[in-house]
């Protein structure tokens, strides 16, 4: 088997891409503290055809070397905005219709991998800071709570990693429903 070159790899240009239609999901980083893990949300929301990233509080946003490290190009591709306040943020979209999906540890949490989102709805997933995850208050008003299941010593994953475990499986429904 031949691995692909990137003449095969390229998709479309990022004016192309910004004109494709997305899907009816959005993230949001809550006192996402490290510009990498930013950076690496933005490239997998790329990939996965999430509609905006919104970053609030205390996270970074482009333009930003550190962010631009790890994102390649997607901080140009993905729609992002910042907001300052985070739990006002979900507040707003909660009020607009969309379905706030807290990714945390939580007790009455639902395994990620049970979790089918609902044709017609708009789901915001709120992805929380490295060390103290999502403000209590999101929590409290969030629709669903979503976890990853840990089973290992460790109990917790990177952000960008458990958001892009999250930005695959929820997407990856969406895109069946369509």
């Amino acid at each position: 088997m031949k691995k692909k070159n990137i003449a095969e790899l390229t998709n479309c240009s990022v004016e192309e891409y910004r004109e494709v239609e997305k899907l009816p999901f959005c993230i949001l980083l809550d006192n996402v503290r490290s510009m990498q893990n930013v950076g690496s949300i933005l490239r997998t929301s790329d990939a996965f055809l999430v509609a905006e990233v919104v970053m609030a509080g205390i996270t970074g946003i482009p333009p930003h070397k550190e962010i631009s490290k790890t994102a390649l190009g997607a901080e140009d591709s993905v729609s992002w905005r910042y907001v300052e306040d985070a739990v006002e943020e979900c507040t707003h979209m909660k009020a607009d219709g969309w379905t706030v999906c807290v990714l945390e540890q939580a007790h009455g949490s639902i395994d990620l991998m049970e979790f089918s989102p609902e044709e017609g709805k708009k789901y915001l997933l709120v992805v929380g800071n490295e060390v103290s995850g999502v403000d209590q208050r999101i929590v409290d008003m969030a629709d669903i709570i979503l976890e990853i299941p840990m089973h290992g010593v460790k109990h917790s994953l990177n952000v960008a990693v458990s958001t892009g475990m999250a930005i695959w499986k929820i997407s990856d429904t969406l895109m069946k429903l369509l």
